[in-house]
């Protein structure tokens, strides 16, 4: 048994499907839009996709690939460029929004723009007595209309009132007692 020197049409038209819809359509999909029974799809898709039974098929969805990355291969100078290209076609329109969206996108392509997110944790620990009284009342003020049962003046009255001695070794000591008393 030989194998075929050439491809046939429909292995042709699967190869191009494969490649063209590829995470869009699986390889049973393709095989039955180029031609082939639906009732043995999955196993053409299969064998078709095998170097040792097809090899020329194998071969020719590894030049159709290598040409589709090619033509759709992202670089800099063709990424800035087409960004250009939608701002002028926006300008054009008066899509400003759209025009202006994209000079920007082309600025953060080219490093003009850097993006800085802080994230700033901290703990009780690290606040002084009058950063902890000062949050405590914009929780209170904050969280008034949630609180059930309690009225917001004694709240207050009671937060006022209390001093607050705090100091990060009394919590750590306080919060050891108070797990060696719970067991």
């Amino acid at each position: 048994m030989g194998l075929p020197k050439k491809l046939t049409e429909m292995q042709m038209r699967f190869a191009y499907e494969l490649i063209t819809n590829e995470g869009r359509k699986t390889a049973t999909e393709c095989a039955i839009t180029a031609g082939y029974e639906p009732d043995s799809a999955v196993v053409r898709a299969s064998e078709l996709q095998n170097p040792k039974r097809y090899p020329l098929v194998v071969q020719y969805i590894g030049q159709l690939r290598s040409e589709y990355q090619k033509k759709y291969d992202v670089t800099y100078e063709r990424h800035i460029s087409e960004l250009a290209k939608l701002r002028d076609d926006s300008r054009k329109k008066g899509a400003w929004s759209a025009a202006i969206n994209a000079e920007v996108a082309r600025g953060k392509a080219a490093g003009l723009y850097v993006e800085q997110k802080i994230i700033r944790t901290g703990k009780l620990e690290d606040l002084t007595a009058e950063q902890l009284e000062s949050r405590m009342k914009e929780i209170i003020n904050e969280y008034s209309p949630i609180l059930e049962g309690v009225v917001l003046d004694d709240l207050k009255k009671e937060v006022k009132s209390k001093k607050i001695n705090y100091s990060p070794e009394e919590s750590s000591s306080s919060s050891m007692s108070s797990s060696e008393s719970k067991s």
